[in-house]
């Protein structure tokens, strides 16, 4: 079974359904033939390299809210971030672009560190408040994960695998993604946001099962199942 995950390293919900994934994963009888592909996608396309403002100012003036309303926003979703093992540490975060970042992603893929990486890099941001944009923060995640530094760092002078990102981003645009976390399982079911460990448990069990269905993108988000997600306009807070 193929899981490609669309997600974006400052988005808060994809860090959450990625571990929530994860514990479902655990538990699932075949995870073993399950292959996980992170696919890029960049929230904030024209966010600045070097932040000049803390993650409730950006919030607040990317949703027209207060700055008291965003961190209360961000608050609720630290709750959830906990509730899986999760330290998201708001006051310090640095938001910042992360299209290097996506970029080095992309080269780990092809040295079979991509899931390292990946953890890392969110772990990076969210918890040890560094800026995932700087080039030696990159070069240092992407060696503690298995890479060379010196490719690593010569990537990043370039514009290399700067392609495999945008066509990540156009693949994401022809399949109707709209926010992230998105899910899609054996290029034909489509799971939404960072839904329960136990619907990403129904939903691998259901795949297993109808790998013969049909190959048609269908949505297995519950009717009833509460989802949060980050689109280009913000992140959606479910409690």
């Amino acid at each position: 079974m193929k899981v490609e995950v669309w997600s974006d390293f400052v988005c808060p919900f994809c860090y959450i359904g990625k571990r929530r994934f994860e514990l479902a994963l655990q538990a699932f009888d075949h995870k073993d033939n399950v292959k996980i592909e992170f696919k890029s996608y960049e929230l904030d396309p024209n966010a600045e390299i070097n932040p000049n403002q803390s993650i409730h100012e950006y919030l607040a003036s990317n949703k027209g809210m207060s700055v008291e309303y965003a961190k209360q926003m961000n608050e609720s979703v630290g709750k959830q971030a906990a509730e899986v093992g999760l330290t998201y540490n708001f006051d310090t975060m640095q938001h910042t672009n992360t299209f290097d970042a996506h970029r080095v992603l992309k080269y780990a893929e092809t040295q079979n560190v991509g899931k390292e990486l990946t953890e890392k890099i969110f772990r990076a941001y969210f918890t040890d408040s560094e800026l995932i944009s700087d080039h030696a923060t990159l070069v240092r995640l992407a060696t503690d994960a298995g890479l060379s530094g010196d490719e690593v760092a010569d990537l990043l002078a370039t514009d290399r695998y700067a392609n495999r990102v945008r066509a990540d981003e156009e693949m994401a645009g022809q399949i109707g993604i709209q926010g992230v976390p998105f899910f899609v399982f054996n290029e034909k079911y489509a799971v939404s946001g960072a839904q329960p460990k136990e619907v990403f448990a129904e939903v691998l069990e259901k795949v297993w099962e109808e790998e013969s269905a049909k190959p048609t993108l269908q949505s297995l988000n519950p009717n009833d199942s509460k989802t949060s997600y980050c689109t280009d306009d913000g992140c959606e807070v479910n409690e």
